[in-house]
């Protein structure tokens, strides 16, 4: 029996960061467009592109993970969430609220981002070698 409980789960998350992301690039470029200055929307507009990426990027997690079953496809899902929730939540934070020291968040969604690109590429790097 294949156990797809965490590639089902990451997909979900996928799905679910990328249908938001749709949303906020909506909102930006509809609601915010007069509202926000030119800097904050960019900051908004920032952190939808790299939510999506990063839902596309669950997809990918979700394939590995039923593919190799490495933890380490577990962990480049886990590091996406934390990064989408960080870099694009301090983000949004940033140039809704105006809350301006949330900025000094933003680096730390990135290093998770960018470590859950590292683990991605441990777990094809490694699956390629075991064949």
């Amino acid at each position: 029996m294949v156990d797809v409980t965490r590639s089902s789960l990451f997909a979900f998350l996928g799905a679910v960061f990328a249908a938001t992301s749709v949303m906020a690039g909506a909102f930006g470029a509809h609601a915010l467009k007069t509202i926000l200055d030119p800097s904050m929307l960019a900051a908004f507009e920032t952190a939808a592109r790299y939510q999506m990426y990063h839902a596309l990027g669950l997809f990918v997690v979700a394939w590995l993970w039923r593919e190799t079953h490495s933890p380490w496809a577990v962990k480049a899902g886990w590091l996406f969430c934390v990064g989408i929730l960080v870099f694009s939540g301090s983000l949004y934070i940033v140039a809704l609220a105006g809350i301006k020291w949330m900025g000094a968040l933003t680096p730390l969604g990135g290093l998770s981002f960018i470590a859950g690109w590292i683990c991605v590429a441990w777990t094809a790097w490694h699956t390629g070698r075991d064949h």
